[in-house]
C-alpha cells in the first residue's frame, strides 16, 4: 500500500515529512535522483526521461500512485507523462496545483471556469527550467483571470541547500528577491516554486517583507493527497516497505539527508 515520491534531489524530504506526518499509516518510497541534480539547468527531454526512469523504479517498489514532488519535473515533463505515458492504472501527481488551488481559495478538483480572485501580483521563486516552463501560469490561467506573474529563476539557490551551504543560499535568495522586486515592486504574494526552498522561506519573508503572504508547497500536498487517496483508494500501490533510494553514494546523500527531515535516515542504491 506505498505512496511514491520522487525529487531530483533532497528537497522533496520536505514533502514526505508532511506526507508522513499527515498519513501516518501509508508506507512511502521516497526517490532522490541525486546523481543527475539539479534538474533545473538541463532541458526539456532530459528532465522527462529522467523523471520517467524514477517514476518507473517506484512502481517497480509497489507505488501504483507517484507524486513529483519536484517543482521542475512537475513543470517540464509531467504533462507529457501523463498524456501519453503513464499506463492507465498509474497515477502521477503534480506540486502546482494544489498551491494554486490555495492561493486562488478554491476546493480540491474544482473545475469551473476561471476567476477573478483578490490576490493580483504574484512573485514566483523557481529553478530557471521552471521558469521557463511557464507551467505555472498554465495552470493558474485554468483557475483564476487578471493575476500578474513575475517570476524570478533562481539560479544556484538548489546547489547551496544541498551543499548545505547557508550563508550563500541565503545571499542567493536576497539578491534573487531583490532582483525580482526591481519588476514588481509590491507583490502580495509569492510562491516558493522548489521543495527546496521552504528551508529559505524566513530569508524568503524577511526579503520580501511583512505584508506579503509566502505559500510553500509541503502541507499543500500533503493535505490534497490525503483528500485524493480518500476518493481514491484504490491507487494505493501493493508496496509494503517505507524505503528511501537514491541513485547517489547513499552514505552521503544519508549524511546530508538530515537538514531536510532533523533524524538520521538511510538511503539505498536506488
Amino acid at each position: 500500500m506505498a505512496v511514491g515520491i520522487f525529487d531530483s534531489g533532497l528537497g522533496g524530504l520536505t514533502v514526505y515529512s508532511k506526507v508522513a506526518e499527515r498519513l501516518p499509516d501509508v508506507p512511502l518510497c521516497y526517490f532522490g535522483d541525486n546523481a543527475h541534480a539539479p534538474y533545473g539547468v538541463r532541458d526539456a527531454d532530459d528532465i522527462y526521461d529522467l523523471t520517467c526512469r524514477a517514476v518507473e523504479r517506484l512502481w517497480d517498489a509497489g507505488c501504483d500512485l507517484v507524486i513529483l514532488a519536484c517543482n521542475t519535473a512537475s513543470a517540464v515533463a509531467l504533462r507529457r507523462m501523463q498524456e501519453s505515458w503513464v499506463p492507465r492504472d498509474k497515477r502521477v501527481l503534480g506540486v502546482f496545483v494544489p498551491l494554486i488551488e490555495a492561493m486562488t481559495e478554491r476546493e480540491w478538483g474544482d473545475n469551473s471556469p476561471p476567476r477573478e480572485v483578490a490576490i493580483k501580483n504574484v512573485a514566483l521563486f523557481a529553478t530557471p527550467a521552471t521558469v521557463a516552463s511557464r507551467a505555472f501560469q498554465r495552470e493558474l490561467a485554468f483557475r483564476a483571470i487578471g493575476v500578474d506573474v513575475e517570476a524570478q529563476p533562481c539560479g544556484g539557490v538548489v546547489d547551496a541547500i544541498e551543499d548545505g551551504d547557508d550563508i550563500l543560499a541565503e545571499a542567493l535568495v536576497r539578491s534573487h528577491v531583490e532582483a525580482l522586486k526591481r519588476r514588481m515592486p509590491h507583490p502580495q504574494a509569492a510562491v516558493l516554486g522548489s521543495t527546496h526552498y521552504p528551508l529559505m522561506q524566513p530569508i524568503f519573508q524577511d526579503a520580501l517583507g511583512p505584508d506579503v503572504k509566502v505559500y510553500g508547497q509541503a502541507e499543500l500536498v500533503a493535505d490534497s493527497l490525503a483528500d485524493y487517496l480518500d476518493r481514491h483508494p484504490k491507487m494505493i500501490g501493493a508496496g509494503q516497505d517505507q524505503v528511501f533510494l537514491t541513485t547517489g553514494n547513499p552514505k552521503h546523500v544519508s549524511s546530508k539527508a538530515v537538514k531536510f527531515l532533523r533524524r538520521e535516515i538511510n538511503f539505498q542504491a536506488a
